[in-house]
């Protein structure tokens, strides 16, 4: 389960932010919400199912996702694939002549069986300034290992002694540690990988593991029964491999594309179509008729199919899943149905985590979430991101979030200038 998760520009922490899944200690709450948006881990921690964070064009929003995204790869990557005179991919903060220089920082706190624990590093874009483990119990903080550069500093516990010379300075120590079998480091890592899972709302990443499901047989009756109560207009889904060979491809094709196959052999082309009925003059279906998803069906209907996979696995396995860009392309209809899904013990019982970046304001509503469960962005004077959640308000529970929001009382929205005088009329 994911706890927090912050990002900054250095260690005086004066630029970072810290998103929380920790549910807050809200006072005259809804108790129907509270019992479905929260879980509680122990009698020291609840968390929330899900979280939605608002925020105008360019205000940071996405970079959050992101700066998650890079840190999973960075943490499973950096020691297999970079080489020593590689830059590391951060993005420093320009806007500041006393940040430009400094290193960025990222720190995850997460729960992996039933343990709580806090890893995170500081990374300029020549190497790894710093980078910390520790192991949380409910009466002390246990450090597995720390570094200041080079100076690596290792516990027991840990059981990494001698790797600290094989780390570059580019890489993280957690990953190289993996890669020589140190088991906290792995099962971090294999954690990492497999249940949190970071999409953009604008691409269809997701499809490929949709897809691969509904070939192999696995959760194909929950997506189809998802895709099927979303309304997406058809029936059923027929998804087949076709071997491509050259003599079967198009003769106008690069022959760049032919050679490909030729010295690789035989590849597999997916096709994906939708069944559709087919009715008569008086109405009744006589057969059905297939579309190809992505030539005849809409772009919104390609976006959930995407999703289907992810979101299904996500829920039956107890993971997280962070969606930038969330109401791109669908209606708001089935963004609500897709939050309420894990708003829900009976829909969500292992307790999986939403958290997604959407303007969309029918999802600011006090019947859906807690006011912990609303996140803002909005850049400051010097253009640096703000994050900030409206449990910081005192918001009576019968206000009406998205009037308040679109008044402006949160923060975190445009203010768009005079228009009239853009067009000369004179012209």
């Amino acid at each position: 389960m994911l706890i927090e998760f912050s990002v900054g520009n250095y260690r005086s922490f004066k630029e970072q932010v810290t998103f929380s899944m920790v549910a807050a200690n809200l006072v005259a709450q809804d108790k129907k919400l509270d019992e479905n948006n929260v879980f509680e881990v122990d009698n020291d921690l609840k968390l929330l199912k899900s979280g939605a964070i608002y925020g105008a064009n360019a205000s940071g929003k996405s970079n959050l996702a992101k700066a998650l995204s890079f840190m999973k790869w960075f943490m499973v990557n950096s020691s297999k694939e970079t080489q020593s005179t590689e830059k590391i991919g951060v993005e420093r903060f320009q806007l500041s002549t006393e940040t430009e220089a400094k290193p960025s920082f990222f720190e995850i706190v997460f729960l992996m069986n039933d343990k709580k624990y806090r890893y995170g590093f500081e990374a300029t874009r020549d190497k790894v300034v710093s980078e910390w483990l520790f192991y949380v119990s409910k009466s002390r903080k246990t450090r597995l290992f720390e570094r200041k550069l080079d100076d690596i500093s290792v516990s027991k516990t840990y059981k990494a002694d001698g790797i600290q010379e094989r780390t570059r300075h580019n890489a993280l120590f957690l990953s190289v540690s993996a890669q020589f079998n140190v088991k906290i480091a792995e099962k971090i890592l294999d954690w990492l990988t497999n249940s949190i899972n970071v999409v953009s709302g604008l691409d269809d990443i997701g499809k490929g593991y949709t897809v691969s499901c509904l070939i192999n047989n696995e959760k194909k009756d929950e997506i189809l029964q998802l895709l099927k109560k979303l309304d997406l207009g058809f029936g059923d889904i027929k998804v087949e491999q076709v071997e491509v060979t050259v003599d079967s491809l198009p003769s106008e094709l690069p022959n760049e594309i032919k050679n490909f196959i030729l010295k690789n052999g035989e590849i597999k082309a997916t096709s994906i179509q939708t069944l559709h009925p087919k009715f008569d003059s008086k109405e009744n279906i006589i057969s059905t008729e297939l579309f190809d998803l992505e030539a005849q069906e809409s772009e919104g209907t390609q976006k959930v199919f995407a999703l289907a996979g992810p979101l299904v696995d996500t829920l039956k396995n107890g993971k997280v899943i962070i969606i930038d860009e969330f109401d791109a392309r669908i209606h708001p209809f089935i963004s609500r149905a897709i939050v309420e899904l894990f708003n829900s013990n009976e829909t969500n019982p292992s307790n999986a985590q939403l958290i997604f970046m959407t303007h969309d304001t029918n999802l600011l509503s006090n019947q859906l979430f807690r006011r912990d469960q609303i996140w803002f962005t909005e850049k400051n004077r010097y253009g640096a991101t703000d994050l900030y959640s409206l449990a910081e308000y005192n918001v009576p529970d019968d206000v009406s979030f998205k009037s308040d929001y679109i008044k402006g009382r949160y923060g975190a929205i445009p203010y768009i200038g005079n228009l009239n005088d853009l067009i000369d009329s004179d012209v």
